[in-house]
């Protein structure tokens, strides 16, 4: 959602604004800038109330009228991970006789109680949560462009009037034990609350709360299979060297450095079982373009990606790259739009590459045949294989558009809609017989069956 947003104009009188709840799942993808998540605005940017995160990667509360900050508190610690959705609850009740208890913060149901910034509001204080008539509500920016969210969201409630905690809108897993959505909590909107599931993929703002409040679209937002119950790998912007270079698309996009070696890997790693994923070639500067799988963080060491141990590089001339030893004209050479599908066998410890759906060396993962033979994952330095994206030439840049099965090549929907044995993910190719995408549901599966 990087340059996109949700609103809505607001006129309905506001059942409160000392007394609010919000909720929301949220899925990081850029980090280290201002990103506001829920902005509202009147006529100028001195008079707010709005849910961001900071430049440091903090969660932040912030009201303000004209030069009087009427509330504002930043968490300690960071929020970074890119690989997991967070649950945001932020509880409202100015009345409160306690300080503490005016504004509460929960994430992923816990509350947080340690904050570097922690200025309460005044009891009773107005915090401008509806600015007055003609104010604007934001999803996924600051009123006046600015600040622009850039990830995913679920499940956005804003009730007007009430307070809740995070068990109204959550629930522990029986199962996994993990912090996971009610899917429809019995939640009292009042007047100008709304609750957005963003699970109409052709009206992205329809308001779900019975209120038909609903919000107009600017920019594209698109729908993904990637969900607080089923997340997806993306590529991870912490995990690089001498990157340099851009993520887009939410981490599904990779542009490399145009003056260094470019090195990155997938959020999710992976120690037995058997995946499927494409990425697709949207721009290219040498032969020293390659992708593959490796069993070691990026940032262990300076080598280029595939001349190490444990590293598996299918190359953009033909090469094939196995723990730093290249075999020539392995494969057929690619290009600009090309697909390459990469099938990990960590069952059998093999690798496959295809170039637009043909497998190369006559290999065949449906039928374990001609194979590359990779390090088993236990013997790599941290027990797991990611899938890794390398450029070394320091010349130029290549990107590369992702899909671990959440079916987009950046933002166009791929063509075909196949989807793996499970049902669980949609891929330009067919992918092989047993294989999965590369997502929590298809790893919990095969990792702990």
């Amino acid at each position: 959602m990087a340059s996109a947003s949700l609103s809505r104009a607001t006129s309905d009188p506001q059942s409160s604004n000392t007394t609010a709840t919000f909720s929301v799942w949220i899925k990081r993808s850029g980090l280290g800038s201002d990103q506001t998540f829920w902005g509202g605005s009147y006529y100028s940017t001195d008079n707010m109330f709005i849910l961001k995160f900071s430049s440091d990667d903090k969660l932040q509360v912030y009201s303000k009228r004209g030069a009087s900050v009427k509330a504002s508190l930043k968490t300690t610690r960071v929020l970074r991970d890119t690989s997991a959705w967070y649950h945001i609850v932020i509880g409202i009740d100015t009345s409160q006789g306690s300080a503490a208890d005016r504004i509460k913060v929960y994430i992923n149901g816990v509350q947080e109680t340690s904050f570097s910034t922690n200025t309460q509001p005044s009891q009773d204080e107005n915090l401008y949560l509806d600015s007055g008539a003609g104010a604007n509500y934001y999803i996924g920016q600051r009123g006046g462009n600015a600040e622009y969210f850039d990830g995913q969201m679920a499940h956005f409630h804003y009730a007007d009037g009430t307070t809740y905690t995070p068990t109204t809108f959550g629930e522990t897993d029986s199962t996994t034990g993990i912090w996971k959505p009610k899917t429809a909590p019995t939640v009292n909107y009042g007047n100008k609350g709304v609750f957005l599931k963003f699970d109409n993929s052709a009206n992205m703002g329809l308001d779900s709360s019975g209120s038909a409040r609903n919000f107009t679209t600017s920019g594209t937002i698109i729908q993904t299979k990637d969900t607080p119950s089923n997340v997806f790998a993306t590529i991870n912007p912490l995990d690089n060297y001498y990157f340099g270079g851009t993520f887009a698309n939410l981490n599904n996009t990779v542009t490399g450095s145009s003056s260094s070696y470019t090195y990155c890997t997938s959020t999710l790693g992976v120690s037995k079982g058997k995946y499927y994923i494409e990425a697709k070639l949207s721009a290219d500067d040498s032969d020293g373009t390659r992708i593959g799988v490796v069993g070691r963080p990026s940032t262990a060491t300076n080598n280029g990606i595939g001349d190490r141990q444990d590293e598996v590089m299918y190359q953009r001339n033909g090469n094939l790259k196995v723990n730093g030893t290249a075999t020539s004209s392995w494969g057929s050479t690619w290009a600009v739009n090309d697909i390459i599908g990469i099938a990990l066998d960590l069952d059998n410890n093999k690798i496959y590459f295809s170039k637009n759906g043909t497998y190369q060396a006559s290999g065949n993962p449906s039928t374990a045949a001609n194979g590359v033979t990779i390090t088993a994952a236990s013997s790599t330095i941290d027990g797991f294989y990611r899938f890794g994206f390398g450029d070394n030439n320091s010349t130029g840049s290549s990107t590369f558009q992702y899909n671990f099965g959440n079916g987009f090549f950046g933002t166009t929907a791929v063509a075909s809609a196949q989807t793996p044995d499970d049902g669980i993910g949609v891929f330009e190719y067919d992918p092989p017989t047993g294989y999965r995408a590369l997502c929590t549901k298809s790893i919990n599966a095969q990792e702990y069956s």
